[in-house]
C-alpha cells in the first residue's frame, strides 16, 4: 500500500511545483510561512498527503495535542500535504507541498514526491528555504538562489548561492527533480540568528516576492507587509533594554546598508531562547491591549 494518499486527482495545466518544509530547511519558519501564505492567498485546494508512518521517528518529531474550545483534545500528526491552485492572471496551475522534513527513508519519500510531480505534468520546481545568518531584523531579508533554471534566476534580484555542505530534504527533492528533466530553482532567505526562534514574516515576504517575480503574478502582499512592520517593531522593543545586543544590531545594519563584509564584532548577546521569550511576552502584552500583530500567514 502506497504512503501517498490522493483524495482527488486534479486536472492541471503545466503546473509549477512549490515546496517548503518545517525543520532544518526552515529557519524562523520563513519558508513554511511563505508557502502557507501563498496557499491561503490563492485559496488552494488540498488534494493529497503522505502518510507519516513510514517516514518519521515519532520520538524525534512527536505528534501534537491541542485543545479545541478549551476542552476536547485533538491529536495532530506531522503532515506533508499537497495543494493545487490557479493563481489569478496565470495561464497555468500551481501545486504546493507544505510539510515537515521526514526523519527516515528520504529516498523513498523523494520518490513519492517526484513521482506525483511527474504524473501531474510539473515543468518547474521552486523550493523554499530559510537559514540563520548575521543579518538585522530591520532590513529586507537577503535571498540567494540556486538551480538549473539559470535564465529565470538571472532575471531576478538575487545572489547566486555558493553553498557547499549538508543539505535538507528540499535539496534532495531539487536534485531528484533536476535528474528527471524538471527546471529547478531554490530560494533561501536569511533570518537573524539572534531571533531564530521567532517566526520571521520578513523572510517569508522576501520569498513570496521572488515567487511573485518568477511566476509573473501580482501578489497581494499587504497583509504580510503589515506583519513585517509589527515584527520589526516587536523585536526592536524586545531587545531595546540590552545595550550589547542593540550595538550588535546597529553593526549589522551598517553592514547591510554598505554591502561590506561583516565587522569583527562578537557581542555577548542573549540567547535565542531568551530573546524569543522576551518577544513572546511583548506580543502577549500587545494582544492584551487589543493589538493583533500576529504574522499574516496561514
Amino acid at each position: 500500500m502506497s504512503a501517498l494518499k490522493i483524495v482527488s486527482r486534479p486536472k492541471l495545466k503545466r503546473p509549477v511545483f512549490i515546496v517548503a518544509f518545517q525543520g532544518w530547511n526552515d529557519g524562523g519558519q520563513g519558508a513554511t510561512l511563505a508557502a502557507g501564505y501563498l496557499a491561503r492567498l490563492w485559496d488552494a485546494t488540498r488534494f493529497a498527503e503522505i502518510d507519516p508512518e513510514e517516514f518519521f521517528d515519532f520520538q524525534a518529531t512527536r505528534p501534537q495535542i491541542s485543545l479545541i474550545e478549551g476542552e476536547t483534545r485533538a491529536l495532530t500528526w506531522p503532515e506533508n500535504v499537497f495543494f493545487h491552485a490557479r493563481p489569478e492572471g496565470l495561464n497555468h496551475d500551481v501545486v504546493l507541498l507544505i510539510g515537515v522534513e521526514p526523519n527516515l527513508r528520504w529516498r523513498s519519500f523523494t520518490d513519492l514526491v517526484v513521482g506525483l510531480a511527474r504524473d501531474l505534468g510539473v515543468e518547474r520546481v521552486i523550493t523554499l528555504g530559510s537559514l540563520l545568518a548575521d543579518v538585522p531584523h530591520t532590513r529586507p531579508a537577503p535571498v540567494t538562489a540556486s538551480g538549473d533554471d539559470s535564465e529565470a534566476i538571472d532575471q531576478l534580484d538575487v545572489d547566486a548561492s555558493r553553498y557547499e555542505g549538508p543539505t535538507g530534504i528540499v535539496g534532495v527533492i531539487q536534485d531528484a527533480c533536476r535528474k528527471v528533466g524538471m527546471k529547478t530553482v531554490s530560494f533561501w532567505a536569511a533570518v537573524p540568528h539572534y531571533v531564530s526562534l521567532t517566526p520571521s514574516p520578513r523572510a517569508a515576504l522576501a520569498l513570496c516576492e521572488r515567487v511573485d517575480q518568477i511566476l509573473g503574478t501580482k501578489l497581494g502582499l499587504d497583509e504580510l507587509e503589515q506583519a513585517v512592520d509589527n515584527y520589526s517593531e516587536s523585536v526592536s522593543e524586545a531587545v531595546a533594554g540590552d545595550e550589547e545586543t542593540t550595538s550588535y544590531i546597529e553593526a549589522l545594519e551598517r553592514q547591510s546598508d554598505s554591502g561590506e563584509p561583516p565587522e569583527e564584532y562578537e557581542p555577548d548577546i542573549p540567547s535565542g531562547e531568551s530573546l524569543a521569550a522576551e518577544l513572546a511576552k511583548f506580543l502577549r502584552d500587545r494582544e492584551n491591549d487589543g493589538d493583533d500583530s500576529s504574522p499574516a500567514a496561514g
